[in-house]
């Protein structure tokens, strides 16, 4: 049995699940900042992986590199301007990522000035975190694209006219 290629797997699961994670929950604290509860009420500011993870969107990502979570309901008519809140809010789960990748990044840097060749536990914490940055940058990035029903859409909603 390969040991280090399931721990791999299990390392880019975890990843996955954080990447989702964090990214959706994020929609529904920026959506809850702007006055909406519709996120809250369905207990989806959350960071338990459960309420967040389409098991199909997951194995996707997994499998294919291209997968999905289940979307935080969001309810613009809470929002004082509704264009300007669904892009703030859509905004929310690409910055997230960028902001995990970026921290992903600092704590890598920490992890290899304590690094020791044979050091077998740093070696997968060093490399987890390159897999959390490299899943976060593209799932950021990806999700900044101005097409239905990615984020970026959202976001350029607000600067089109209401035509």
């Amino acid at each position: 049995m390969n040991w280090a290629g399931l721990i791999d797997l299990l390392l880019s699961v975890a990843a996955i699940l954080l990447c989702l994670t964090v990214h959706e929950t994020c929609h529904g604290l920026a959506a809850w900042a702007l006055g909406d509860p519709t996120a809250k009420r369905l207990h989806r500011l959350s960071l338990n992986p459960l309420r967040h993870i389409d098991p199909f969107g997951a194995l996707m990502m997994l499998v294919a590199g291209f997968g999905w979570a289940k979307p935080v309901p969001v309810d613009p008519r809470y929002f004082r301007n509704p264009k300007s809140g669904m892009a703030v809010t859509a905004l929310a789960g690409p910055l997230s990522n960028l902001l995990m990748a970026y921290l992903a990044l600092l704590l890598r840097a920490v992890l290899l000035a304590f690094y020791r060749p044979g050091a077998v536990v740093l070696e997968g914490a060093v490399g987890f975190c390159e897999t959390l940055a490299v899943l976060n940058v593209g799932l950021g990035l990806f999700n900044l694209i101005p097409f239905p029903p990615l984020d970026g859409s959202k976001v350029l909603g607000a600067f089109l006219p209401d035509r």
